[in-house]
């Protein structure tokens, strides 16, 4: 059995991954509004990758018999202002996910919740990449994104992104 303030961490973490899921597709619909279709795709599929984040933890709960509480999602309401505003914030909301299952993870190792742990290691790996990510794309902006030249390659650099579902075995 899990312990109560692991399992509240968790059900925390459903809520959140289904937000990260639809802040980014509130960053796919303000890159679409602007023409950026490789941005927006990018961000679609980012979406994507965070409502399995939100599902992998839902059926490890479930796995736990334990019964995941759904709560109500927030509305996105990150001010999105130039093209780069929203790749700044998906970099704060990265690293605040990371404290988030960071903190699941201290809760699981104090209880000796191992299993849980064991779970969390690869959300662990995935925030390294997820903000490796982010950070990219910034630094991309930086580099590219005032000729307009180079930020249409770059919009077709990131429409070939395709989901990948994650490999991670409950």
């Amino acid at each position: 059995m899990l312990d109560k303030k692991v399992v509240e961490l968790l059900n925390l973490q459903v809520n959140k991954e289904f937000y990260s899921a639809y802040l980014y597709l509130d960053f796919s619909s303000f890159y679409k509004d602007k023409g950026l279709d490789g941005f927006a795709n990018w961000y679609q599929v980012q979406a994507q990758e965070e409502r399995d984040h939100a599902m992998l933890f839902y059926q490890y709960l479930h796995n736990n018999n334990i019964r995941p509480v759904l709560e109500a999602i927030d509305k996105p309401a990150v001010p999105m202002h130039t093209l780069r505003d929203p790749l700044v914030a998906a970099l704060q909301h990265e690293e605040y996910v990371t404290g988030l299952i960071n903190e699941i993870y201290g809760a699981a190792q104090e209880v000796k919740d191992f299993r849980t742990t064991q779970f969390l290691d690869w959300f662990v790996k995935e925030q390294g990449e997820e903000e490796t990510n982010a950070n990219d794309l910034i630094t991309k902006m930086d580099l590219f994104g005032e000729d307009p030249k180079s930020l249409y390659m770059l919009d077709n650099e990131l429409k070939a992104r395709v989901y990948a579902a994650p490999s991670l075995v409950l």
